[in-house]
Order: structure tokens, then C-alpha cells, then sequence
């Protein structure tokens, strides 16, 4: 068994520079999202902000092919190229079939986002073939903890898109050439992940266990979870658009970026934590301690959004978005709770329980069902927020439970059944 020291010290040389890495590229995500909501404005801003939050939710998908990959990368290294190819194989394929699915519901999307543009739905189409890809890339640097080149595919996943896209809003401002620039700035990981991936292999050990068949299972299984997680977490949104006004759903979705900023900010914290997580001796101090790390975290810009609302307007958008000042730390808080319950998420991929998901699949029924009843701006936070925080309860209280009833084995990666 490793020594603190030399955790301490893998922790510091890997993770440290997945968090700079992935700080890089939420700031760079953050500051294109500022910069469009400064030059689009609420009302075409809103129709971006709904767009990005159906990539989002497709990208489950990427997630769960990474997921897929890490895990058993670092469970069983010897059979790393027989996983990488399979890996590989499921990604070209699926990327392509989602690519079509969502050309053919290109109309849909056109109607339920109220785009009025049949052009940019279905830009969506091609932009989430690149999502996709980089996600098993990203999976696979991972699983072999190849932290400084797992780093590269982050900053790249950021900086293209706040140069590129920035650019080409300056050009003409609309969410089309936004999501342009966000489908080009895709494409940079993708070519470094090929790149950093090109290196032939050693065969190493073959097993039916890593066989196209099953990999596709719990790929699919896992993005079914980050699916019912990423469709709660954005499902308000396209509320918004529903039961507000267009100037009200763009200030909501002004709000959000403060929202999605405190979410991803301790995003490095699953990634660094997710192989202890599926360890049953490292499992639950990995839990309690990165639960206990993003609600710090949390805090402490919940209580700067409320001290300095007005520096954080800055942040949001500007002097446009001043109606939302005194909400400001509101959406911090959502944001803190979101986070928690993507961490949790993370835990249940972990340990591969199943039932958990209906929990999260329950709450996304119950925060459509009221928010749809709302009709204004604070009544639909109050209700998004009250749904999670219930989650949260939830999900925790079973997870801690089913962590308590298995035995803490050493280097054990049996999947768990159940919750």
C-alpha cells in the first residue's frame, strides 16, 4: 500500500495539474460565455444559452465513454491496448449515429428551443461529433494517468473556442456563428488527442470482459446516469423559455453562468478523485473528503456573490443583467448543490450501481413539473433549487448507506449492484 507521502506527492504531480489545466478551460468556457452575453444581449443570448445547454446534455454521451474507459483502464492496465481499441471503435461509431439522430430531430430542437433558425439546430448535429470522440480520448489518457497529456485535451477543450468563437461574434453577432465557433474550437482536442494516442502498443492481455459488447453496456449504463444528471441540471433553462418572457428567460439564463461557473469550477476534484471512488478501501474517504472540498469551495463564492453582487455582475454580464443582482447569490448556491450532486453521480459511476439513477430520473420529472406551474424569474430558482437540495439528501443518505454495507476490501473493482 502507497504511503501518505507518496499519495500525497501522486496527488501533487497529477492532479495538480489536471486542476490548473481544467481551471484554464473553465475560464476560458466562462469568458466566452461572458463575452457572448455581453454582445448578443438577453434575448439572443438566451437562445445560446439554451443551444449550449443541449450540447451539454448530449454530451453524456462523451462522459459516459470516458467514464467507460477510465475505469477500466485503471482497474486492469494489462489489457489497456485490447480496451483502447474497443473504446475507440464504440466512439466512431456512436458519434456518427448521434450525429444523425439529431440532424433528423433538427426540426424538433428548432421548435422546443424557439430558434427560429432550422440552420443552427441542426449545427448541433455536427458540432457533438467532436464532443464525442474527445471524450473516449480523454477517458484513456486518464485511465493511464497520463496527467500532463490529459491537461493538453482540457486546455485545448477551452482556449479555441473563447478565440475562435469570440471572433466570429465579433463578425456577426448571432447564436449561429457562436455555436460555429464552439463546433470548430471542438475539433483542436480531438486532433491532440489522435496525436498524443498514435503510439503504437504493446498487444498486452485480451478478455471477453473488455469485448465490443460489453463496453457498449456500460457505456450505455453510464450515460444513462450522466443523462438524467445533465438533463436536471439544464432542463430549467429550456423551462425558462417556456413560462418567461424572452427578456426574463435571458436574465435567468444570465444568472445560470454564475450557476455553471460554481458547477465546474471543482470539476477537477471528480476527476482526480473518480479512480479512489472505485476502490472499495479508498471509497468512502474519497467521497466525504470531495464532498467536503466543494462545499467549501461553494461557500466561499456564495458569500462573494452576496457581498459583492456587483463585482459579480461583472462577471455575468454587465449592467444588462442588473435586475439579477440582488439573486446573484442564489444561483451560487444552486450551483453548490449542483456540483455536490455531479460528484455523487460520479460515486454511483464508481461503485456501478444502477438504482440510484431513478432517484435523479424522479427529481428531473418533479423540477419540470414545478416549474412549469411558475411564472416568474424567482419562483422558477426557488423551485429548481428546492428539487436539487431534496436530491442531494437523497442520493447522499444512499450512497453513505451502500458504502457502510459493502466490506472495504484492498484493490477490489468489482462492480457493486444495486443502488
Amino acid at each position: 500500500m502507497a504511503s501518505p507521502t507518496r499519495r500525497l506527492r501522486e496527488l501533487l504531480g497529477g492532479g495538480g495539474s489536471i486542476a490548473v489545466a481544467m481551471a484554464v478551460m473553465n475560464v476560458a468556457t466562462y469568458g466566452f460565455t461572458m463575452i457572448a452575453a455581453r454582445m448578443l444581449g438577453p434575448r439572443s443570448y438566451g437562445a445560446l444559452a439554451s443551444l449550449m445547454a443541449t450540447l451539454l446534455v448530449i454530451t453524456v454521451l462523451q462522459l459516459g465513454l470516458q467514464a467507460t474507459a477510465a475505469r477500466r483502464i485503471a482497474a486492469e492496465p494489462a489489457h489497456v491496448a485490447q480496451i483502447e481499441k474497443t473504446i475507440l471503435g464504440v466512439t466512431y461509431r456512436a458519434s456518427l449515429a448521434l450525429g444523425v439522430l439529431l440532424l433528423l430531430a433538427a426540426p424538433l430542437l428548432n421548435v422546443v428551443l424557439r430558434l427560429d433558425s432550422l440552420l443552427t439546430a441542426a449545427l448541433v448535429s455536427v458540432v457533438s461529433i467532436p464532443f464525442t470522440i474527445m471524450g473516449a480520448q480523454a477517458g484513456i489518457l486518464q485511465g493511464e494517468r497520463r496527467w500532463q497529456a490529459l491537461s493538453v485535451l482540457y486546455v485545448l477543450s477551452g482556449v479555441p473556442r473563447l478565440v475562435i468563437g469570440t471572433a466570429l461574434i465579433a463578425w456577426e453577432p448571432s447564436e449561429l456563428s457562436a455555436l460555429i465557433g464552439t463546433g470548430i474550437g471542438a475539433c483542436a482536442p480531438v486532433v491532440a488527442g489522435w496525436w498524443l494516442l498514435r503510439r503504437p502498443r504493446d498487444p498486452g492481455l485480451s478478455s471477453e470482459e473488455h469485448g465490443f459488447r460489453r463496453v457498449i453496456r456500460e457505456s450505455v449504463l453510464n450515460s444513462q446516469v450522466l443523462l438524467a444528471f445533465f438533463a436536471l441540471s439544464n432542463a430549467d433553462i429550456v423551462v425558462a423559455r417556456n413560462v418567461l418572457d424572452g427578456h426574463d428567460a435571458g436574465l435567468y439564463a444570465g444568472g445560470l453562468i454564475l450557476t455553471k461557473a460554481v458547477l465546474f469550477l471543482p470539476q477537477f476534484v471528480v476527476v482526480i478523485a473518480f479512480p479512489s471512488m472505485s476502490t472499495m478501501s479508498e471509497r468512502r474517504r474519497a467521497l466525504t473528503g470531495s464532498l467536503g472540498l466543494v462545499a467549501v469551495l461553494g461557500a466561499a463564492t456564495t458569500a462573494g456573490a452576496a457581498l459583492l453582487p456587483q463585482l459579480a455582475l461583472i462577471f455575468v454580464g454587465g449592467d444588462r443583467y442588473d435586475e439579477i443582482a440582488d439573486h446573484l447569490w442564489i444561483y451560487a448556491i444552486l450551483g453548490t448543490v449542483l456540483s455536490m450532486l455531479q460528484l455523487l453521480v460520479y460515486s454511483v459511476l464508481a461503485r456501478q450501481g444502477q438504482r440510484s439513477v431513478y432517484l435523479v430520473w424522479a427529481a428531473f420529472v418533479a423540477m419540470i413539473g414545478l416549474g412549469l406551474t411558475t411564472d416568474t424569474l424567482r419562483g422558477l430558482l426557488t423551485a429548481v433549487i428546492t428539487v436539487d437540495a431534496l436530491l442531494l439528501v437523497a442520493l447522499l443518505a444512499v450512497s453513505l448507506h451502500v458504502i457502510r454495507a459493502v466490506p472495504e476490501l484492498n484493490a477490489s473493482s468489482t462492480p457493486e449492484p444495486g443502488a
